[in-house]
């Protein structure tokens, strides 16, 4: 049901958890994992101008996708790992689409039931209205 899967990360503890799922349910499906983190891009901000500086960021960043990889690099569930900058929702729905993914799970905050305006638009909202496959959130 579901062979491929996708995993955005954030490198939070609540991402290990989702990424800690998505590997429980591929092993059981013989399925494989793709892991994504986005680089958010500043809008209308000339890319030569912050080279260095996504430069620093994307290093950042391979470093703590293979601190939360790794571990599962020997396992039985085949692991892929991926650095992309851009808007995130966008681009972990385009890598969806692309994979093609048959399921992407992906953390998501707890709602302040006292505030729940304030939980409205998140990256994980946002990718479960927009995706074209099934989206499970890990809380």
């Amino acid at each position: 049901m579901f062979q491929r899967i996708l995993v955005p990360t954030d490198f939070s503890e609540n991402s290990r958890r989702a990424l800690e799922t998505a590997l429980a349910l591929a092993k059981r499906e013989a399925g494989r994992v793709a892991v994504v983190h986005v680089i958010e891009t500043l809008a209308d901000a000339p890319d030569s101008e912050l080279k260095a500086f996504y430069t620093a960021l994307e290093k950042r960043a391979r470093k703590q996708m293979a601190g939360l990889t790794d571990p599962f690099m020997k396992g039985p569930v085949p692991v892929e790992t991926r650095v992309i900058f851009g808007k995130r929702a966008a681009e972990i729905l385009k890598m969806a689409a692309s994979l093609p993914a048959d399921l992407i799970v992906l953390a998501s905050r707890r709602i302040d039931m006292t505030e729940p305006a304030k939980g409205w638009g998140t990256i994980s909202q946002k990718v479960a209205l927009l995706a074209q496959c099934t989206v499970m959130m890990v809380k």
